[in-house]
């Protein structure tokens, strides 16, 4: 079983792009900071997690949220690598989200995206 439920904050606005095809498909990519429950001396305080959404759920994320604003999202893990054009072979790790929500009040949400922007 693959699955991944995270609540954290965006670390900016989300990134959509279009798909190439008869029919284009909206990807959003957006960042996730995500506290970290057991903190030890000089290490972050924060896991920093990349999240990839389709269709709808990534039209949702385009119109409505903002870097600082705390969202729920779940979904799966998805690992890849690709060679980037210094022929050097990275490696990649994503949440692909099945499911997202706000997890705070608008207002909330306001007053923690003014102290981040």
């Amino acid at each position: 079983m693959n699955k991944v439920i995270l609540m954290g904050r965006l670390t900016r606005d989300p990134e959509v792009r279009y798909s190439q095809g008869e029919r284009p498909v909206a990807v959003a990519r957006y960042t996730l900071a995500v506290n970290r429950t057991f903190k030890r001396a000089g290490e972050p305080d924060a896991d920093f997690i990349n999240c990839v959404t389709f269709g709808r759920s990534a039209e949702f994320a385009e119109k409505y949220f903002r870097q600082g604003i705390r969202i729920v999202v779940s979904g799966r893990i998805q690992t890849g690598s690709y060679t980037n054009r210094d022929g050097v072979k990275v490696y990649t790790t994503d949440v692909i989200v099945e499911d997202q929500e706000f997890a705070e009040s608008k207002a909330a949400s306001d007053q923690s995206a003014a102290a981040y922007g």
